[in-house]
């Protein structure tokens, strides 16, 4: 997306920059075995998928419950959205790139629920630039920018549902754009591209089962709850055989883990009230410790992420280990810490000014 670029890093971005930048060059000198990042990536790659494969098996052989699986194989599968996110910075096999793309596809696969990861590369890559603007998709697709209510609440856990509720939005915010001079005609088209690739046809065919599945049981609730029933057509029930096991084995977990990772991310993220191309602007470090348990299911991304915003060469387990003193950098140079208020201004950017 051809928009207009930001400003240049001003001088305390550059500052903290090149301070974590020696962080992370001390850590790796003292730890040699950070050199094998190919390897590193690999490994924890393949753990990941042979947890969440062995979750599977235990489930279907009838050892571990629904809820055990659900809880582990979101956490597996906060790992593999951490690899998808430093391989979309190329930072494993970038020189080869068969095994490249076969991580690429299988992080996508173990994750269905979400954006094709090579569309989210264009995304992301534009988020970096214009993070915080009106044409930083990738944030603005998780809800960031939207008021705060049930809404905005159910769309944080569900990416399809954040689509058809904002489907009006979809179709003619970037009209608006256009017209303002925001994006061009380029940009217009690839607006429309994405919308239509994004999703399509993986997330759309798991979407549309999870929801069936909720919906069914929802029903029947509310049926016992009025004290009767449903007479569903054997046809109907029949499919539970397979979408149920599907469900607690893939769909379910990676629905915790994007209602965790969103929720974070849509809030240590700032939209609207950051200056163009200022990176102590464009996010806060969010880990106050009631979010713990959502943290858990995103590898501490609250805490991370913003250190990523200054020094995107490190990959996601690099950022970990330099966290508390690139914490104190941060602090030192403006950047916010736990800056709950965000939620407050969500709102209020959404109020009408009154009459004078």
């Amino acid at each position: 997306m051809a928009t207009t670029p930001p400003r240049g890093k001003s001088s305390t971005d550059k500052k903290v920059q090149q301070a974590i930048i020696a962080i992370s060059d001390d850590i790796r000198q003292r730890h040699g075995w950070l050199k094998h990042q190919n390897a590193i990536g690999f490994t924890i790659f393949a753990v990941a998928i042979a947890g969440c494969t062995l979750n599977a098996v235990l489930y279907l052989q009838g050892i571990m419950p629904a809820w055990l699986v659900i809880v582990l194989t979101a956490f597996w599968t906060s790992l593999l959205h951490e690899l998808e996110h430093d391989l979309i910075h190329w930072m494993y096999f970038k020189k080869n790139k068969v095994v490249h793309h076969l991580m690429m596809l299988g992080v996508y696969l173990w994750r269905p629920t979400t954006i094709n990861p090579w569309v989210r590369r264009h995304l992301h890559f534009h988020h970096h630039k214009h993070s915080g603007s009106e044409t930083d998709l990738e944030e603005r697709g998780i809800t960031n920018g939207e008021k705060w209510g049930l809404k905005r609440l159910i769309m944080v856990g569900d990416n399809m549902l954040a689509v058809y509720l904002r489907a009006v939005k979809y179709l003619t915010e970037p009209v608006r754009l256009y017209r303002r001079g925001v994006i061009d005609r380029k940009d217009l088209k690839n607006f429309r591209l994405i919308g239509l690739v994004s999703y399509n046809p993986l997330g759309v065919i798991v979407h549309a089962v999870w929801h069936f599945f909720v919906l069914y049981h929802l029903l029947n609730g509310a049926a016992w709850l009025a004290g009767s029933s449903i007479p569903w057509p054997e046809v109907v029930t029949a499919q539970f055989s397979w979408i149920t096991p599907l469900v607690v084995v893939l769909i379910a977990p990676n629905m915790l883990r994007t209602f965790c990772l969103h929720f974070i991310s849509s809030n240590m993220h700032y939209y609207g009230d950051n200056e163009p191309g200022k990176i102590t602007e464009q996010c806060q470090v969010l880990n106050v410790w009631w979010l713990w348990p959502l943290q858990a299911f995103c590898f501490n991304f609250g805490s991370t992420h913003a250190i990523h915003h200054f020094v995107v060469r490190d990959p996601f387990y690099v950022r970990q280990m330099t966290a508390k003193r690139a914490h104190v950098v941060l602090k030192e140079n403006g950047v916010r810490f736990n800056d709950l208020g965000t939620f407050r201004r969500a709102n209020r950017m959404h109020e009408k000014p009154q009459a004078a």
